[in-house]
């Protein structure tokens, strides 16, 4: 196995830099953004590289980098990703949520219904405050892993806990945003909520 002593950085961009970039993009379809925290894993690793243990491959060592990378900058950009790209995001047409609290096809009409961008707008408002009004651990766990489109490991992993709670919590928080919009954008309408 490799130690720290075998570690070459000058060749770390030629030999990892292409896979660490597409594994970076692919979570992040953001090409800036996996370019940024791609350069950021190659700094810390060289930062940490006497504290390499060798007991993985080299490659290993910085995906594990970038996958904290990765987790570091969806805690960071949280916040901001509800506050304004929720008023962008469409829905797919004819979705809705079963009582079981899954994404099911035509069976609301708040979702079929609203043709016009005004109304689209004022139902991410109303998504909106629903999403902020589901407790800290739902709301983060619908973020990540329905807005976001993190795996259920990376999700696991950013909020520390354990897969069988990310599904019993990702189940509530879909049923609580169901309960929540029938209330506040189907029963009301746009012009109401």
């Amino acid at each position: 196995m490799p130690h720290s002593s075998d570690l070459d950085p000058t060749r770390w961009l030629r030999d990892h830099g292409d896979v660490l970039y597409r594994y970076a993009l692919a979570r992040l379809r953001d090409p800036q953004t996996a370019e940024d925290l791609v350069q950021d894993t190659f700094l810390s690793a060289l930062k940490a590289a006497d504290s390499f243990a060798g007991r993985s491959s080299e490659r290993t060592w910085l995906v594990g980098i970038l996958k904290h990378k990765i987790i570091d900058h969806f805690r960071k950009s949280k916040r901001m990703f509800l506050s304004e790209d929720l008023e962008t995001r469409e829905l797919p047409a004819g979705t809705s949520v079963d009582p079981k609290g899954t994404w099911t096809l035509g069976q609301a009409e708040w979702i079929t219904q609203p043709e016009k961008a005004y109304e689209r707008k004022e139902l991410w408002k109303v998504l909106n405050r629903c999403i902020e009004a589901l407790n800290e651990r739902h709301k983060k766990v619908y973020v990540l892993r329905e807005l976001q489109e993190q795996d259920a490991e990376e999700v696991c992993e950013a909020l520390d806990i354990s897969p069988s709670n990310l599904w019993v919590s990702l189940h509530r928080a879909r049923l609580q945003l169901r309960d929540c919009l029938n209330e506040n954008w189907v029963n009301k309408g746009p012009a109401e909520a």
